[in-house]
């Protein structure tokens, strides 16, 4: 398959924490499908988020170490208005409410204020676990930590989803998945563990939910960052206070790799994939690099601060929260081999101008 055939195919919110004024808990014990006053309720009460700065753009975390190939490299005068054009780029205030979608999806706008609400909850219970340090770390059989907060955290939002849509399917990454419903809750309780066992505050957790085999809900709250992300399909991908208070995302018009940002997570994956070679290609073709890692590539690639992000090695829970997200921002975001979505091992996300030169890189081994 060509570049351009690949392409053609493919489906074109202080410092307090993140947490809801609603005050209503019961609201998450509702299944709407059987309760039709259900979104009405949700709508009235909102999703409100304390933070007043939840609508700056965060400087994020860089890399301290300097890339020597492109550290006094600049972009072309094009690529620098096009990455630095918040206005006409990266998304606009929104002076309304965000847009209301068709009846039929309606139901999914329901099942994103659940997800506000639960990820409100588990936001408290996260943040005082990572604010008190009073944790024991484990390692998995696959080598990676976990912690009782993770364990928590996952245990909650399975609690809250039986009693509201007892229904549906979860998959989680540190629990079994129940049910077999084709609509499916994919969860990652605290995506960035490392970070969050050695203090450093770029974690969040991740809910997205998976009807029909298409990620039509997606959620990333960050509260140590007081940062929140979030898409439903057909509905555009928002960051913000609030719903009904929020500012709209759109990706970058980079369209050159030269005047490109790129963002990863590490380099070791990319030797076991075999792709070594292409993948530092691409960063020495780029203007700049950063490891910002984990969610946080793929919500900068959302508000149009990077342009590229990838990873050789990821789990369907790690990225099916982030897909709507970056796609509902105008972004794309398939697998090495060119696989539409969270399924397919592995992730290659860009602002779709560039994916095809990405590709051109990372697309086949080089090792």
């Amino acid at each position: 398959m060509t570049t351009g055939e690949a392409l053609a195919d493919l489906d074109r919110p202080t410092d307090e924490p993140l947490s809801s004024l609603a005050g209503d808990s019961a609201l998450i014990d509702v299944d709407v499908a059987h309760d039709p006053l259900a979104g009405t309720r949700d709508l009235l009460n909102g999703c409100f988020l304390r933070s007043t700065a939840i609508s700056q753009a965060s400087a994020g975390y860089p890399c301290t170490r300097k890339d020597t190939r492109t550290q006094n490299r600049s972009p072309s005068a094009p690529g620098l208005r096009a990455s630095l054009t918040p206005a006409r780029y990266r998304g606009v205030m929104s002076d309304t409410a965000a847009p209301t979608p068709p009846v039929t999806e309606r139901r999914w706008r329901d099942d994103l204020h659940l997800a506000h609400m639960i990820a409100d909850q588990v936001d408290r219970l996260t943040q005082a676990r990572f604010d008190a340090r009073d944790f024991t770390v484990e390692t998995k059989p696959d080598l990676t930590p976990v912690t009782e907060a993770d364990r928590e955290a996952e245990r909650a939002i399975r609690e809250h989803l039986g009693r509201a849509r007892g229904r549906d399917s979860v998959l989680g990454e540190e629990m079994p998945t129940t049910g077999r419903s084709p609509r499916q809750w994919v969860i990652d309780p605290i995506d960035g563990t490392k970070n969050f066992v050695r203090g450093v505050p770029v974690w969040a957790t991740l809910i997205a939910l998976v009807e029909d085999g298409q990620v039509v809900v997606g959620l990333v709250s960050a509260p140590a960052m007081t940062r929140r992300w979030w898409a439903v399909k057909g509905g555009g991908a928002w960051t913000g206070r609030s719903l009904s208070s929020a500012r709209r995302l759109s990706v970058s018009r980079v369209s050159h790799l030269a005047d490109a940002s790129l963002s990863y997570s590490s380099l070791s994956g990319w030797a076991t994939a075999k792709r070594l070679r292409g993948m530092l290609g691409l960063m020495q073709a780029c203007w700049r690099t950063r490891a910002y890692g984990d969610f946080w590539s793929y919500m900068l690639l959302a508000e149009g601060a990077v342009d590229l992000a990838a990873e050789p090695e990821l789990e369907l829970y790690d990225m099916a929260a982030l897909v709507p997200i970056v796609t509902e921002a105008g972004g794309t975001f398939t697998s090495l081999s060119w696989q539409a979505g969270p399924f397919g091992g592995n992730a290659v996300a860009s602002n779709t101008l560039l994916h095809g030169a990405v590709m051109e890189h990372l697309g086949t081994e080089t090792d």
